[in-house]
């Protein structure tokens, strides 16, 4: 009997079908970026409202794609955290009215933990822990120790803002749009990563495994907007406009690459587990790799729909349920960032 997973953490409305043997059997995604584009960013009371009048179509699409009905199902598993308060609450409303309808239990999962699960599902034969995992997305820059699916312990992260978080702001500095991360992918085509020096803050930093963008940020607006420049100043366009995005991007990747280093260095890991929406980057993506060719590690990228927001990744409650594990109607969500979070990020929802 199969699984309903359902995701809304921040501005995208999900639901999936998946099957005990981790099968996915239908995956649905109501993006947001239009909604939010207008402010560059996201903005936590209409992401709210924008998942109340999605949830219910996006849940109907995900069974209706699957073929399977609502009397086969086992259990229905919600993200509780970490994400914007209103936003997870929808999630787990949704969740709570399907599991007491159909007198099915419902189970919480970890938003961070099911990114790196993603693996799993991309590369089900593969022997994957322990490991060392990375999440990097708009609202997360962490990495952990991983022991198992639901066995985290975090080794550090982003002490500021997130580097999805800069991709965005770089963007805006640049006169792009949003989502950042794809606008400074594209815009950094033919451009030279080493035509500007940007700062790569905390990388050689040896004894933190932590990480920095705010400095970055503030450096390329400086160089896009030099201090004592007119506000209207217009933004950067051909030639400069790709080499600041390249230079900015490769400031970025190559920090979080450095702490990527001394994580493996630390754990012994020979494995590294990738997971969140900025490593559909393709720099980032092809540099992880080629860092695990390097060191001969074992390095498991999942496809880009299993790295931005999804809800196939919460089949992470199969591990739970699995273990006979399972919440009740007075389960919580816990808003906030992976820096929130304890040692066993995964362990209990």
């Amino acid at each position: 009997m199969p699984l309903l997973c359902i995701e809304t953490t921040c501005d995208e409305t999900a639901a999936a079908i998946v099957s005990r043997n981790r099968l996915v059997l239908s995956s649905v995604v109501a993006s947001q970026d239009a909604l939010h584009a207008r402010w560059r960013g996201v903005v936590p009371e209409l992401a709210s409202r924008a998942h109340v009048e999605r949830i219910i179509p996006v849940i109907d699409e995900a069974m209706t794609r699957s073929g399977i009905g609502r009397q086969q199902l086992e259990a229905v598993a919600v993200a509780v955290r970490p994400g914007l308060v209103g936003s997870l609450l929808v999630g787990l409303s949704a969740a709570k009215g399907i599991a007491a309808t159909l007198g099915i239990p419902v189970v919480g999962y970890d938003h961070i933990a099911a990114h790196l699960y993603a693996c799993r599902l991309a590369y089900p034969l593969a022997d994957l822990y322990p490991a060392v995992g990375l999440v990097a997305s708009g609202g997360h820059t962490s990495l952990f120790r991983v022991r198992g699916p639901l066995d985290l312990e975090r080794l550090g992260g982003t002490i500021d803002d997130a580097v999805g978080e800069a991709f965005d702001k770089a963007a805006s500095l640049l006169g792009l749009g949003y989502p950042g991360g794809p606008q400074i992918e594209r815009a950094a085509t033919g451009g030279n990563p080493k035509a500007h020096r940007l700062p790569r803050p905390l990388a050689s930093d040896q004894a933190r495994i932590d990480l920095s963008f705010s400095g970055l940020k503030t450096a390329l607006r400086y160089l896009v907007r030099p201090p004592g420049a007119a506000a209207d100043t217009p933004p950067p366009t051909g030639q400069r406009l790709a080499d600041l995005a390249a230079s900015f991007q490769q400031a970025a990747v190559d920090a979080i690459l450095a702490k990527v280093g001394l994580a493996l260095e630390r754990t012994g890991c020979r494995s590294l587990l990738v997971g969140g929406g900025v490593t559909a980057n393709t720099l980032l993506r092809e540099s992880l790799e080629r860092l695990g060719r390097n060191r001969g590690l074992s390095v498991f990228v999942p496809p880009r729909e299993l790295c931005t927001d999804n809800a196939a990744m919460g089949a992470i409650a199969w591990e739970r349920l699995e273990r006979g594990e399972q919440d009740d109607l007075e389960l919580d969500v816990t808003p906030g960032t992976d820096r929130s979070g304890g040692r066993r990020a995964g362990r209990e929802a």
